[in-house]
């Protein structure tokens, strides 16, 4: 955490509709990446299809790679106050690891989200890994501890109940602030499968915004560095 200030963030000179242009063309790419992930997992083709396909993944790496910047992908921030964390491995458009999380943020402050978890986050035979959840209710607690981007936040803690297995497909999660005390926020939060009787884990966690991030030099449009 000592290695976060204010020049963690990368200012941009670029306009928020490029911006969105950028996340429009290179999400889709990125959900072609999340399909060969998932395809990979589950397929019994033969030795052949694999060197072919394996060919093909080899030459669109060096493709991509023609242009790729090193290091990691950061938190950029341009001068209308649009924030994007394309790396980032709950909500990153770039990242097929993300599956990735589209925040609902209600009038009250609390925040859903619906999203779809399939064989890249099997833990259990048919269920989603326990680490997974944690990371997804991590992310999704921390966003909502920014009180809609409005402050910036990382977790101090984090409190996880296993009620019950979750299974693989469409999830549910809902995350809103209990309390509230100086530079510490409480959350709590669950996920659980769509339908389900009852949510699979339930979370709880303190959330604490910097004191390099207090003030009006923090970066707009930021939330969770979670």
């Amino acid at each position: 955490m000592s290695s976060l200030s204010l020049s963690s963030f990368s200012f941009e000179d670029i306009s928020t509709s490029a911006v969105d242009a950028a996340e429009a063309m290179f999400g889709e790419l990125t959900q072609d990446v999340r399909d060969l992930v998932d395809v990979t997992i589950r397929t019994r083709v033969n030795g052949e299809r694999v060197s072919r396909a394996r060919a093909l993944v080899r030459e669109a790496a060096a493709l991509l790679a023609e242009e790729a910047t090193p290091g990691p992908a950061g938190v950029h921030v341009n001068g209308e106050g649009r924030s994007w964390n394309w790396g980032n491995a709950v909500v990153g458009v770039r990242n097929a690891v993300a599956p990735p999380v589209r925040l609902d943020w209600q009038v009250d402050g609390s925040t859903r989200a619906a999203l779809s978890l399939g064989a890249a986050y099997e833990g259990p035979p048919g269920c989603v890994h326990g680490g997974v959840s944690a990371m997804l209710l991590d992310h999704m607690m921390g966003e909502t501890a920014s009180a809609h981007h409005t402050r910036l936040t990382v977790t101090g803690t984090l409190t996880l109940r296993y009620v019950q297995p979750l299974a693989l497909g469409r999830v549910r999660m809902a995350a809103r602030i209990s309390g509230e005390s100086g530079r510490k926020v409480t959350v709590t939060g669950w996920i659980g499968a769509d339908g389900a009787d009852g949510p699979a884990v339930e979370a709880s966690g303190l959330f604490i915004i910097p004191r390099w991030a207090h003030g009006p030099a923090a970066p707009a449009g930021v939330g969770s560095l979670d």
